[in-house]
């Protein structure tokens, strides 16, 4: 029986701060991973910033999708450090070339995910992994 992205490979959140999900290169793994974050962030009672996580974990999913074969991981770790408390949010892939923002002319109906990202969160970047690359972004917690 083939693995869909309705299913979950491989879940951990051991931790009450952490949760980590593993998606199949399959179409509906963007929905799924935007379901799971606004639920695991409701779960947090971090609501005010689950519409805009989900939003930005959809073009990060969307991009690996669009550019690689294999699983794609997200992960989220909230880290409440007084009133400068951030969501981390992490998307990897195991395509080791990291993402390329580039400007999208106004009638290109692809093009503007990083530029998202980087407009609506705090922070975001890449990072080289033993196998692909992580691309994060964090989000301020509601005070």
């Amino acid at each position: 029986m083939g693995s869909s992205a309705g299913e979950v490979i491989g879940v951990s959140d051991d931790e009450g701060d952490c949760a980590e999900w593993v998606f199949p290169a399959a179409p509906d793994a963007v929905r799924t991973a935007r379901s799971l974050v606004r639920r695991t962030l409701g779960e947090w009672r971090l609501d005010s910033i689950g519409d805009i996580a989900a939003l930005l974990v959809s073009e990060l999913v969307t991009n690996a999708l669009r550019h690689a074969t294999g699983p794609i991981g997200v992960r989220l770790v909230c880290e409440p450090a007084g009133a400068a408390g951030v969501l981390r949010v992490e998307v990897s892939d195991p395509l080791p070339d990291p993402p390329r923002e580039r400007v999208a002319r106004p009638d290109d109906e692809d093009g503007r995910g990083l530029q998202l990202v980087a407009s609506a969160a705090r922070r975001w970047g890449t990072r080289p992994g033993e196998a692909g690359k992580t691309v994060w972004f964090e989000l301020a917690l509601p005070r």
